[in-house]
């Protein structure tokens, strides 16, 4: 009986999430070399009598769990040559029907309140898009940037995926923070108004914060940041910059641009994410230029003549194809 209960909690544990290395060795041990038929009648019987407060299943449903774990369990057998990835994908599927087999309805119940679908939304060339999100959270999407997010928050955070650049207004919840994720950081917060701009395809990404504070998780660091509050990182040479930034978050609200010190191949990026144009760098020339300034709702044309005036790069400009060189 002992042993029973010993595997029980160990059960339980793992399916609540809190469990450590050697509990994991000892349930992989337990489906490789356990006598499954012994091993799931058992555990089952006594599981039942211990969930009286859960809603019983029926016996069909006990049955059908019970021959599908056994399905499984049978393909855990020691080989001399083990596919790993398949192994724990079957460990994982047979420990989630031994779940229902243990936990009963009651717990099948609880894993459907848990489940959720994910939204997508993205924009295009010159595109922006506002979205509200269900905490109420209110973000706006710049161009070619995609998010992808949950159709509730469950559980102890709300998550949300995003590439590109994106102003949030994130609705206050102490117990439940809310945390941007991209390729090269992620954002945490309870509730404030701050501005991420994280394209993969970027060699400098930041975060700005407008009221409130912020907590940045990078891969090697971590940093708060309060209002008014900027860090700049280069995902190339992983070095970053904390500062004071006294300007309005997030112009290009506004329909303006900011470039502060921004390698000219990010500004290049940049201009073909606002304008839907296609800028090329004339072959054999070194630009390692870093642009700054600020364009009110200017034309591409009057942005392109402002880098030249600052940085000596010329342009040539047909249609839409745009060539930069230099002298």
């Amino acid at each position: 009986m002992k042993k029973k209960q010993e595997d029980l909690s160990l059960w339980r544990r793992y399916m609540d999430g809190l469990y450590t290395t050697e509990d994991v060795s000892k349930m992989t041990e337990t489906l490789r070399n356990g006598q499954p038929d012994n091993f799931l009648d058992e555990m089952a019987a006594f599981v039942w009598e211990d969930s009286a407060s859960q809603q019983a299943s029926t016996d069909l449903e006990r049955e059908k769990y019970k021959k599908e774990a056994r399905v499984l369990l049978k393909r855990i057998e020691p080989r001399k040559r083990i596919d790993y990835r398949r192994w724990l994908w079957t460990v994982a599927s047979a420990a989630a029907i031994l779940c229902l087999v243990f936990g009963g309805a009651g717990y099948w119940h609880y894993a459907v309140s848990q489940q959720v679908s994910y939204l997508e939304a993205s924009t295009t060339y010159g595109e922006h898009k506002e979205i509200r999100l269900p905490d109420g959270t209110e973000l706006i999407l710049n161009a070619c940037s995609y998010v992808r997010y949950p159709d509730r928050f469950v559980g102890e955070e709300r998550r949300i995926d995003l590439d590109g650049e994106a102003f949030f207004r994130v609705s206050h919840n102490e117990e439940q923070p809310f945390i941007v994720k991209s390729h090269s950081f992620d954002v945490k917060v309870l509730g404030t108004c701050f501005n991420v701009k994280s394209y993969s395809s970027d060699e400098v990404v930041s975060v700005d914060v407008e009221s409130g504070k912020v907590q940045v998780d990078m891969p090697e660091a971590m940093m708060r940041l309060k209002a008014n509050e900027q860090v700049l990182i280069n995902t190339v040479s992983g070095d970053y910059v904390k500062q004071r930034e006294e300007h309005t978050v997030a112009v290009w609200r506004s329909g303006s641009l900011r470039f502060n010190a921004t390698p000219i191949h990010d500004v290049a990026k940049e201009l073909e994410r606002r304008y839907n144009c296609r800028i090329t760098f004339a072959e054999g020339q070194t630009f390692d230029n870093l642009i700054s300034g600020e364009h009110d709702n200017k034309s591409l044309a009057a942005v392109l003549e402002s880098v030249e005036y600052t940085s000596g790069i010329h342009y040539r400009m047909k249609g839409n194809q745009v060539l930069l060189y230099k002298d």
